[in-house]
Protein backbone atom coordinates (compact mmCIF):
# COMPACT_ATOMS: atom_id res chain seq x y z
CA UNK A 1 0.00 0.00 0.00
CA UNK A 2 3.07 2.83 -0.01
CA UNK A 3 2.29 3.89 -3.19
CA UNK A 4 -1.51 4.81 -2.35
CA UNK A 5 -0.68 5.47 1.34
CA UNK A 6 1.98 8.18 -0.56
CA UNK A 7 -1.09 10.37 -0.82
CA UNK A 8 -1.16 11.13 2.81
CA UNK A 9 2.19 10.80 3.76
CA UNK A 10 4.07 12.32 0.69
CA UNK A 11 6.66 9.11 -0.67
CA UNK A 12 7.05 10.67 -4.32
CA UNK A 13 9.32 12.28 -6.52
CA UNK A 14 8.48 15.95 -7.58
CA UNK A 15 6.91 17.00 -10.75
CA UNK A 16 8.38 14.95 -13.50
CA UNK A 17 6.49 16.53 -16.10
CA UNK A 18 9.05 19.64 -15.48
CA UNK A 19 7.51 22.76 -14.67
CA UNK A 20 10.80 24.06 -13.44
CA UNK A 21 10.16 23.76 -9.61
CA UNK A 22 11.98 21.02 -8.29
CA UNK A 23 13.44 21.16 -5.16
CA UNK A 24 10.86 23.85 -4.07
CA UNK A 25 8.99 21.94 -1.21
CA UNK A 26 12.23 20.36 -0.19
CA UNK A 27 13.90 23.68 0.09
CA UNK A 28 10.91 25.26 2.54
CA UNK A 29 12.03 27.68 4.72
CA UNK A 30 11.40 27.88 8.81
CA UNK A 31 7.90 27.38 9.92
CA UNK A 32 6.76 30.66 11.59
CA UNK A 33 7.72 33.11 8.55
CA UNK A 34 5.02 34.25 6.49
CA UNK A 35 6.27 34.98 2.90
CA UNK A 36 2.59 36.66 1.67
CA UNK A 37 3.54 39.78 1.91
CA UNK A 38 3.83 42.94 -1.36
CA UNK A 39 2.11 42.56 -4.36
CA UNK A 40 2.87 38.51 -4.66
CA UNK A 41 1.30 38.14 -1.16
CA UNK A 42 -1.41 39.84 -2.09
CA UNK A 43 -1.78 37.71 -5.88
CA UNK A 44 -0.96 34.86 -3.78
CA UNK A 45 -3.85 35.12 -1.15
CA UNK A 46 -6.33 36.00 -3.59
CA UNK A 47 -5.86 32.82 -5.63
CA UNK A 48 -5.82 30.87 -2.26
CA UNK A 49 -9.09 32.72 -1.51
CA UNK A 50 -10.74 31.55 -5.10
CA UNK A 51 -9.71 27.96 -4.44
CA UNK A 52 -11.36 28.44 -0.63
CA UNK A 53 -14.33 29.56 -2.21
CA UNK A 54 -14.64 26.15 -4.28
CA UNK A 55 -16.81 23.99 -1.98
CA UNK A 56 -16.65 21.49 -3.79
CA UNK A 57 -15.26 20.00 -7.06
CA UNK A 58 -14.46 16.77 -8.68
CA UNK A 59 -12.51 15.20 -11.74
CA UNK A 60 -9.40 12.80 -12.81
CA UNK A 61 -6.08 12.79 -11.10
CA UNK A 62 -2.37 11.08 -12.36
CA UNK A 63 0.10 10.34 -9.33
CA UNK A 64 3.99 9.97 -9.64
CA UNK A 65 5.26 7.39 -7.44
CA UNK A 66 8.94 7.93 -5.98
CA UNK A 67 10.33 5.59 -8.68
CA UNK A 68 8.59 7.02 -11.35
CA UNK A 69 5.58 4.71 -11.22
CA UNK A 70 2.13 6.49 -12.00
CA UNK A 71 -1.60 5.84 -10.95
CA UNK A 72 -4.63 7.53 -11.74
CA UNK A 73 -8.32 7.65 -11.18
CA UNK A 74 -10.63 10.06 -9.72
CA UNK A 75 -11.61 12.44 -7.13
CA UNK A 76 -14.17 14.00 -5.27
CA UNK A 77 -13.49 17.23 -3.06
CA UNK A 78 -16.21 18.82 -0.73
CA UNK A 79 -14.73 22.03 1.98
CA UNK A 80 -14.33 21.25 4.76
CA UNK A 81 -12.84 18.34 5.36
CA UNK A 82 -14.30 15.53 3.29
CA UNK A 83 -12.39 14.10 0.14
CA UNK A 84 -12.43 10.33 -1.54
CA UNK A 85 -9.39 9.28 -3.77
CA UNK A 86 -10.82 6.35 -6.16
CA UNK A 87 -7.93 4.60 -7.84
CA UNK A 88 -8.46 2.81 -11.05
CA UNK A 89 -8.32 -0.67 -11.53
CA UNK A 90 -6.47 -3.09 -11.03
CA UNK A 91 -5.95 -1.21 -7.78
CA UNK A 92 -7.98 -1.73 -5.10
CA UNK A 93 -7.42 1.18 -2.71
CA UNK A 94 -10.05 3.69 -1.37
CA UNK A 95 -8.76 6.86 0.27
CA UNK A 96 -11.76 8.42 2.12
CA UNK A 97 -11.83 11.62 4.51
CA UNK A 98 -14.91 12.45 6.13
CA UNK A 99 -14.39 15.56 7.74
CA UNK A 100 -12.72 13.97 11.22
CA UNK A 101 -10.77 11.02 9.60
CA UNK A 102 -8.90 9.78 6.76
CA UNK A 103 -9.39 6.03 6.13
CA UNK A 104 -6.71 3.96 3.59
CA UNK A 105 -8.84 1.23 2.38
CA UNK A 106 -7.86 -2.01 0.31
CA UNK A 107 -10.93 -3.57 -0.82
CA UNK A 108 -9.42 -6.43 -1.83
CA UNK A 109 -7.97 -7.38 1.71
CA UNK A 110 -10.41 -5.74 3.41
CA UNK A 111 -8.05 -4.19 5.11
CA UNK A 112 -8.11 -0.12 6.71
CA UNK A 113 -5.74 2.25 7.94
CA UNK A 114 -7.18 5.31 9.79
CA UNK A 115 -5.63 8.64 10.48
CA UNK A 116 -7.12 12.07 12.30
CA UNK A 117 -7.70 14.55 9.13
CA UNK A 118 -6.13 17.26 11.61
CA UNK A 119 -2.94 15.08 11.59
CA UNK A 120 -2.08 14.91 8.16
CA UNK A 121 -1.18 17.15 5.41
CA UNK A 122 -4.26 16.87 3.70
CA UNK A 123 -5.96 18.99 6.49
CA UNK A 124 -4.04 21.84 4.60
CA UNK A 125 -5.61 21.16 1.39
CA UNK A 126 -9.07 20.88 2.60
CA UNK A 127 -9.51 23.48 5.20
CA UNK A 128 -12.08 26.02 4.95
CA UNK A 129 -10.05 29.10 4.15
CA UNK A 130 -6.22 29.18 3.46
CA UNK A 131 -5.01 31.75 5.35
CA UNK A 132 -1.31 32.73 4.09
CA UNK A 133 -1.24 35.14 6.93
CA UNK A 134 -0.71 32.81 9.29
CA UNK A 135 2.46 30.48 10.26
CA UNK A 136 1.86 27.34 8.53
CA UNK A 137 3.18 29.44 5.25
CA UNK A 138 6.36 28.32 4.23
CA UNK A 139 6.69 30.34 0.85
CA UNK A 140 4.95 31.74 -1.80
CA UNK A 141 6.24 32.29 -5.37
CA UNK A 142 4.65 33.76 -8.59
CA UNK A 143 5.77 33.29 -11.98
CA UNK A 144 3.93 34.28 -15.62
CA UNK A 145 2.03 30.89 -15.67
CA UNK A 146 1.87 29.41 -11.92
CA UNK A 147 1.48 30.74 -8.42
CA UNK A 148 3.36 28.68 -6.40
CA UNK A 149 2.43 28.19 -2.14
CA UNK A 150 3.97 26.39 0.36
CA UNK A 151 2.08 25.21 3.15
CA UNK A 152 3.67 23.14 6.43
CA UNK A 153 2.51 21.72 9.75
CA UNK A 154 3.38 19.25 12.02
CA UNK A 155 1.44 15.99 11.40
CA UNK A 156 1.57 12.04 12.03
CA UNK A 157 3.89 11.93 9.56
CA UNK A 158 6.08 14.41 11.37
CA UNK A 159 6.67 17.79 9.81
CA UNK A 160 5.14 17.56 6.29
CA UNK A 161 4.90 20.47 3.73
CA UNK A 162 2.33 20.69 0.57
CA UNK A 163 3.29 22.70 -2.09
CA UNK A 164 -0.29 23.65 -4.11
CA UNK A 165 0.50 25.07 -7.70
CA UNK A 166 -2.47 27.65 -8.97
CA UNK A 167 -2.52 28.72 -12.67
CA UNK A 168 -1.86 32.58 -12.42
CA UNK A 169 -4.52 33.40 -14.59
CA UNK A 170 -7.47 31.61 -14.06
CA UNK A 171 -6.50 31.02 -10.35
CA UNK A 172 -7.39 26.71 -11.07
CA UNK A 173 -5.40 24.73 -8.61
CA UNK A 174 -3.18 22.18 -11.26
CA UNK A 175 -1.46 19.91 -8.90
CA UNK A 176 0.14 19.51 -5.17
CA UNK A 177 3.30 17.92 -3.91
CA UNK A 178 3.33 16.71 -0.01
CA UNK A 179 6.58 16.57 0.93
CA UNK A 180 7.19 14.49 4.53
CA UNK A 181 9.86 14.54 7.22
CA UNK A 182 12.19 12.47 5.23
CA UNK A 183 12.00 14.70 2.17
CA UNK A 184 10.35 12.15 0.02
CA UNK A 185 7.52 13.32 -2.03
CA UNK A 186 3.76 12.99 -3.47
CA UNK A 187 3.02 14.70 -6.48
CA UNK A 188 -0.95 14.43 -7.35
CA UNK A 189 -1.68 16.57 -10.90
CA UNK A 190 -5.15 17.28 -11.54
CA UNK A 191 -7.75 17.28 -14.76
CA UNK A 192 -11.09 16.82 -16.33
CA UNK A 193 -12.30 19.21 -12.86
CA UNK A 194 -15.67 19.86 -12.25
CA UNK A 195 -16.41 23.09 -9.41
CA UNK A 196 -19.83 23.27 -7.58
CA UNK A 197 -20.89 19.39 -8.10
CA UNK A 198 -23.67 18.17 -5.31
CA UNK A 199 -22.51 14.86 -3.73
CA UNK A 200 -24.31 12.48 -2.14
CA UNK A 201 -23.69 12.19 1.75
CA UNK A 202 -22.73 8.22 0.64
CA UNK A 203 -19.45 9.65 -1.30
CA UNK A 204 -17.63 10.37 1.72
CA UNK A 205 -18.91 8.33 4.26
CA UNK A 206 -16.11 6.26 6.38
CA UNK A 207 -17.11 2.44 6.74
CA UNK A 208 -16.36 2.73 10.77
CA UNK A 209 -17.84 -0.94 11.17
CA UNK A 210 -15.09 -2.29 8.50
CA UNK A 211 -12.92 -0.25 10.07
CA UNK A 212 -13.23 -1.19 13.49
CA UNK A 213 -12.51 -5.25 12.72
CA UNK A 214 -9.19 -4.13 11.90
Amino acid sequence: MKNEKSILSGTVGRRQFSLGLAGLAAAAFAPGISFAQGASGAAAQKIADHFSSVKTMMGEFVQFGPRGEQTGGKFYIERPGKLRFNFEDPSPIRVIADGRNVVIGNLKLKTWDIYPLSKTPLSLLLANRIDLGNQMVRDVKQESDLTTIVLGNKTVFGDSTITMMFDSKTFDLRQWTITDAQNKDTSVMIYNVQNGVNFDEKVFTIPYDDVRKM
